[in-house]
C-alpha cells in the first residue's frame, strides 16, 4: 500500500467527530497499525505513527495517549498486534490503544 492509498482509503474516511470512544479507539488502532505495516519511511516510522495516533486522540477527544504504558513487558504484545493487523485483525491493537487511551 502506498501513502497515497493510505490517505485515500483510510485517513480521508475518518469521521469529522466521534461520539463513541470505542469507534475512535478502533480508528486510532487501525490507522496506527496500517501506517506501521506499510513502513513508508526509511527511519522514524514508529515516531510518525505515534504522532499521528496522538494527533487523532487529541483532535477527537482532547486527550493524548500514554505510550509509556507500553512497557518492555508489553512490547511483545504491541509487535504481535502490528503483525495481526497485516491480516486485518485490529483487535489486539485496539486493546493496546484502549490501555494507552484510558490509562492516559
Amino acid at each position: 500500500m502506498s501513502m497515497a492509498a493510505f490517505e485515500k482509503d483510510h485517513l480521508a474516511k475518518l469521521l469529522k467527530a466521534y461520539s463513541n470512544s470505542d469507534l475512535l479507539i478502533h480508528d486510532i488502532a487501525s490507522v496506527h497499525a496500517k501506517l506501521l505495516f506499510i513502513h513508508p519511511f526509511r527511519e522514524g516510522n514508529g515516531r510518525i505513527a505515534r504522532i499521528l495516533a496522538n494527533t487523532m486522540a487529541l483532535r477527537y477527544s482532547g486527550r493524548v495517549l500514554n505510550f509509556e504504558l507500553i512497557t518492555k513487558e508489553r512490547f511483545e504484545e504491541y509487535v504481535i498486534a502490528v503483525q495481526k493487523a497485516a491480516d486485518k485483525d485490529y483487535t489486539p491493537m485496539e486493546e493496546i490503544v484502549r490501555l494507552i487511551f484510558e490509562g492516559a
